[in-house]
């Protein structure tokens, strides 16, 4: 096993399977340009080399977030800054259905700041 899945494998469920769910939507959305790595220990999604998102857990909000690299420049009511410069982040609800649209449409927007 991989570090990737080891990190994924970590988790109880359903949320592995909410995130890994999510991973394969994310690495689906644009094969030839995004890739995944271990980062921080944390599995990170770059955009052709560079920064794209990544997931975590809030302690404070006791959830699984995806965070947004150029997050301060997307406006939506759902995401969340908390003093992050550069990164806003939306939380996961396991108990309520996964926003795959809005996170992917989300992605497509932060694509387009990555130069």
């Amino acid at each position: 096993m991989n570090p990737i899945q080891e990190y994924f494998y970590r988790i109880d469920e359903p949320e592995r399977s909410t995130l890994l769910f999510l991973r394969k939507k994310i690495l689906e959305s644009d094969t030839e340009n995004i890739t995944e790595t271990l980062s921080f220990g944390l599995p990170f999604f770059k955009f052709k080399k560079k920064m794209l998102c990544y997931l975590y857990y809030s302690k404070k909000h006791k959830k699984h977030y995806i965070s947004f690299y150029h997050g301060d420049r997307l406006d939506h009511p759902l995401l969340i800054s908390e003093g992050r410069k550069k990164f806003k982040i939306l939380l996961i609800d396991e108990s309520e259905d996964l926003p795959v649209d809005l996170i992917l449409s989300l992605i497509i927007e932060v694509k387009q700041y990555i130069k």
